[in-house]
């Protein structure tokens, strides 16, 4: 929502200010729009493989969505761990194994609706709770294990936004390559009339003109978008982290839902009241 606005605002402002003093039929140049995208294509194709590729276009579309990482969701991801956490401490770790084992056909994660939707985070939470049943693991061993499992996915999170920063980095020397080709069908034309070779060589620039707006109006806020989203998916996994970490450390389930709850951003953080209020109503 706010992409397609920040584009529409990045639009006008660069039309918008140029029709007050010029035409605005002089900056439609088909050639040079299509070279600057096969450019940017070719680019994006050949630097990177068919996964990689896959994997960023599945990326691109959620640049334009909210997060689904709301105060509800939270509070919803809270409960989860919290009820998971107090089902262990009166009936013990094996009264949850075929929950974790079948985290869909449960009854305990299917009262929880929009988190089990991610079916990542949910994957997380029970191949943890898993080693915790089997008793094989201690806590600063499984805190190692989540350290770098979380590592590795920050790492594969970050590539589709790194790939998109270094396209956005290209678009001005493509909008050079693009200009250099105009000037030189110009320098091949220098026996016509002015008027014919002042509106090639204006061409010419709008290839320069298409780089640098493409890449920094366009393609960079596309990775910052990207970014954001990498921000906002990695803090659920670091709410359960805590929690279960909490626990098996020996804190009683109200205590370790602060610890997850005390990593939240400020904007997601719901209150110690709100929690309390949404256990209260789920018992």
């Amino acid at each position: 929502m706010f992409l397609l606005l920040g584009y529409v605002i990045i639009l006008a402002s660069a039309f918008g200010t140029y029709a007050i003093h010029g035409s605005l039929v002089a900056l439609w140049v088909p050639a040079e729009y299509v070279a600057i995208i096969g450019l940017m294509i070719g680019s994006f194709i050949a630097s990177n493989d068919g996964a990689t590729l896959k994997l960023v276009l599945g990326r691109l579309s959620g640049a334009l969505k909210g997060s689904p990482y709301t105060r509800a969701f939270y509070l919803e991801l809270l409960s989860l761990l919290y009820e998971i956490l107090v089902k262990v401490r009166k009936e013990g770790l094996m009264s949850i194994e075929q929950d974790v084992d079948n985290p869909e056909g449960s009854a305990l994660f299917g009262k929880y609706p929009i988190v089990i939707k991610d079916h990542h985070l949910v994957e997380f939470i029970t191949d943890y709770l898993r080693m915790m049943v089997s008793g094989s693991l201690n806590p600063v061993e499984i805190e190692t294990l989540m350290d770098q499992e979380l590592e590795t996915h920050h790492q594969e999170a970050h590539l589709p936004p790194h790939i998109v920063s270094k396209i956005a980095d290209a678009m001005p020397a493509f909008g050079i390559v693009v200009a250099v080709m105009g000037v030189v069908n110009v320098l091949g034309s220098v026996g016509e009339p002015p008027a014919v070779l002042g509106k090639k060589l204006g061409g010419a620039l709008v290839g320069t003109f298409l780089g640098i707006l493409l890449s920094y109006g366009f393609v960079a806020p596309v990775a910052g978008q990207l970014e954001a989203k990498i921000e906002d998916g990695a803090k659920p996994f670091q709410v359960a982290k805590v929690v279960l970490l909490a626990s098996m450390s020996g804190y009683p389930p109200q205590i370790a839902i602060e610890f997850g709850r005390k990593v939240l951003w400020t904007r997601d953080r719901p209150t110690f009241l709100q929690l309390e209020e949404e256990l209260k109503n789920r018992k």
